[in-house]
């Protein structure tokens, strides 16, 4: 019985002893962890500069899980904050959300304005962003009433610069420039002038807006010059696109658009991986917030001056006792600890994996957006022109030429949707279109429109087409042009004082269908069987060493293999290297049935009552001035009266105080858009009809157009015939005309 008893009361004793000395360990307890913290918030520093970024966020989550575990708020809301600010500056804003919000709803708790104001801060960036612009709003008023102490002038002014930032946002360029004005005085004493060079850029953009292009210059080559001092790249590459915008309003076009190219080419095909991601923090961005995190630590330090001395005999007991204990725990559980470990590490490479996978689909949805409208735009001239030259009578020999022009245009242009829409291709996603057209005729354009770089290479373009084949099939023409462009083109580029030999020939005939094997034969290069495997991936060719001899994309035979699969066809390849290549495929096409052999713009154009639109009075809401002078031109061709508004605000005004029959309203314009400027004109006139006649692609968002007050929409290009056709519609649907 005595056995038993004495180490029972030796616990006892203990226990007894620990419950009188409770606020002694306590106190041991606390300063060791915060010393803890503060060494973990160190290491995540030297992980930030080191661009160990995952290792910083374990860091500073460990260092929170200590905070935690002795309820020290302060710390809480400290790692909290500077875990959102690392979020944010990997582009990780979801995660940057979470963190933030946890620090606001610690900081609101224990009631410590500063670091809440800071937070706030971030929330508002965040909100911006996402463009939740009523949002940032809220934050930012919120923030700007913590920070009433004068010592907080800085972040005062960082306040007042992202005020500016949404006011311009919001399309109020005069309040911007009254915000950034408040705030660039204070930014230039700071000891970080990042923001002073994005205060200067923003307040270039609302000059702009305003048209005050010479102060605007004036306050780009200040963020230009600072950007360069400080050696700031991305800032670099995004004041040469407000360059590019200030020219273009200036009108110095040609500069306006090498400035676009030059910024296009410093972010074109963004890949984003871990290590990308990594690279993505400049090390401004990295200095920046290493410099943050050590004044947050330090500003922490000095609050916690009040700490018991760590020197009573129980304490250190009971520690040792303690770590023991975890120690014996440790063991018992190892194995398992390391299986989870494990788990969790696999786990992790899986959430980052699929992470960077949501990431590059989103950067390919922005490139492929902007890419879009920059591609059509130039391409409406080349159309628009085109036809505007081939109704001023030219000569026979120029009419040919005019009409090869047409041609490669309206082939062009279902290049850039097909490129610009890949997915949608290989996905089978395309229409395929069923129209009468002429065969034979198609090819010879294809030939004609690549017989000059034939001829300058030497080759020799021979056609064989088999005369059994009727003039009119039923399919889709722009289909087959693009398959054999790319094919022939492939050939005349390959090939060098030889001879490419396009064959038709007729397999078998019904009365309702017909089968055609196409041939394109050529005395080129000639691939090997290796790279054969491989050639109609996307971007392949033949070798690194034909890339850089003959250039291209390697997109071509990619292409050419989705189309024909959407035309139920597959292609193959006959090829040897130094003798050539010949590429085989068979289609289907329909028959046009007894007297039907008019073709679809055909019937279009008869539907048309052309001489009702005659001295119709139309406004044209376009900002570019070459697209103004060529649908002008289309229109007064036909006799309509054409009036001109370079911008959204112009044309409210217009069709609030001028009577007009129709509307065609551009999308992107600056100022307000060409939908806010629809919406507010049908806030004061319900019937006038109103197209967008817009470069943007319409297809996912097209029910926010109708939504807006459109009544119809013509995509740039656009063939002339359809476009008269939608105004006749618009007008007659309106009762303008009968």
């Amino acid at each position: 019985m005595k056995a038993v008893t004495a180490p029972f009361l030796l616990l006892l004793f203990l226990a007894s002893f620990s419950l009188t000395s409770a606020q002694e360990v306590d106190d041991v307890t606390y300063k060791l962890t915060n010393t803890k913290i503060d060494s973990l918030m160190g290491e995540a520093i030297g992980a930030i500069q080191s661009l160990e970024y995952n290792k910083s966020i374990a860091y500073l989550n460990s260092a929170r899980d200590l905070a935690k575990t002795i309820e020290n708020k302060n710390r809480i809301g400290l790692t909290s904050s500077n875990l959102s600010r690392l979020y944010l500056q990997l582009n990780d804003f979801e995660k940057a959300t979470i963190e933030n919000n946890k620090a606001i709803a610690v900081q609101n708790e224990k009631d410590t304005p500063l670091g809440l104001g800071q937070s706030y801060i971030i929330a508002a960036q965040l909100h911006l962003i996402k463009n939740e612009l009523q949002d940032a709003a809220v934050k930012l008023d919120k923030a700007e009433r913590l920070f009433t102490d004068e010592r907080n002038r800085d972040l005062i002014a960082v306040a007042q610069f992202y005020k500016g930032k949404l006011a311009l946002l919001r399309k109020n360029p005069g309040e911007a420039i009254i915000l950034l004005d408040k705030a660039i005085p204070r930014l230039e004493n700071n000891t970080e002038p990042h923001l002073l060079a994005q205060a200067y850029s923003e307040r270039a953009k609302a000059l702009i807006a305003l048209k005050q292009t010479d102060e605007a210059k004036i306050n780009l080559d200040s963020a230009s010059e600072l950007a360069a001092k400080q050696g700031y790249k991305n800032l670099q590459t995004e004041i040469l696109k407000i360059a590019s915008a200030l020219s273009i309003a200036k009108g110095d076009f040609e500069k306006g658009y090498a400035l676009l190219e030059d910024y296009n080419s410093r972010t074109q095909n963004p890949v984003v991986t871990q290590s990308s991601e990594v690279e993505a923090m400049s090390e401004v961005d990295r200095a920046t917030l290493s410099n943050q995190l050590e004044k947050d630590i330090k500003l922490e330090q000095e609050r916690a001056v009040q700490i018991n001395q760590l020197t009573t005999v129980l304490g250190i007991a009971l520690i040792t006792i303690l770590s023991l204990l975890t120690l014996s725990l440790y063991k018992n559980n190892n194995l398992r600890a390391k299986a989870n470990e494990l788990l969790q590490a696999k786990n992790t490479e899986l959430i980052v994996a699929k992470e960077n996978a949501e990431k590059a689909s989103m950067v390919k949805a922005q490139f492929l957006s902007t890419i879009t409208h920059e591609l059509r735009t130039p391409m409406y001239a080349v159309t628009g022109l085109t036809h505007l030259l081939l109704t001023e009578n030219p000569t026979p020999e120029q009419k040919k030429h005019l009409d090869s022009l047409k041609f490669s245009g309206e082939y062009l242009l279902s290049l850039i949707n097909n490129i610009l829409d890949l997915n949608k291709l290989e996905a089978n996603k395309v229409e395929v279109e069923e129209t009468s057209f002429n065969l034979k005729k198609r090819i010879k354009d294809v030939l004609f429109a690549l017989g000059k770089s034939a001829k300058d290479k030497g080759n020799k373009l021979e056609f064989e087409f088999d005369e059994d084949i009727p003039t009119e099939i039923l399919g889709d023409p722009l289909m087959i042009s693009q398959i054999l462009i790319n094919l022939i083109g492939n050939a005349v580029k390959f090939t060098r004082d030889g001879m490419v030999t396009v064959r038709v020939q007729k397999v078998s005939q019904s009365d309702t269908d017909i089968h055609l094997h196409f041939e394109i034969e050529d005395t080129g290069e000639g691939i090997s069987k290796k790279k054969q495997k491989n050639i109609f991936q996307n971007f392949t060719q033949g070798s690194v060493a034909i890339n850089r001899k003959f250039g291209g994309t390697g997109l071509g035979l990619s292409i050419v293999k989705n189309l024909l699969d959407l035309l139920n066809s597959k292609i193959s390849l006959d090829s040897t290297l130094g003798k050539g290549s010949t590429f085989k495929f068979d289609i289907k096409y329909n028959l046009n049935p007894a007297n039907a052999s008019l073709e679809k713009t055909e019937k279009i154009i008869e539907s048309i009552d052309y001489e009702s639109l005659k001295n119709r009075k139309v406004l044209v809401v376009e900002d570019n001035k070459i697209n103004q002078m060529i649908t002008r031109k289309i229109l007064e061709k036909n006799n309509i009266n054409c009036e001109v508004a370079d911008n959204g605000e112009i044309a409210v005004e217009k069709a609030r105080t001028e009577s007009f029959d129709l509307i065609l309203m551009d999308i992107h314009m600056p100022g307000i858009s060409g939908i806010e400027a629809t919406e507010q004109i049908r806030l004061f006139d319900t019937e006038i009809p109103i197209l967008a006649l817009t470069a943007v692609t319409i297809d996912e968002n097209i029910d926010d157009f109708y939504e807006a007050g459109f009544n119809d929409i013509i995509p740039k290009p656009y063939k002339i015939e359809v476009f008269f056709q939608k105004i006749h519609n618009a007008l007659k649907r309106s009762k303008v005309i009968s």
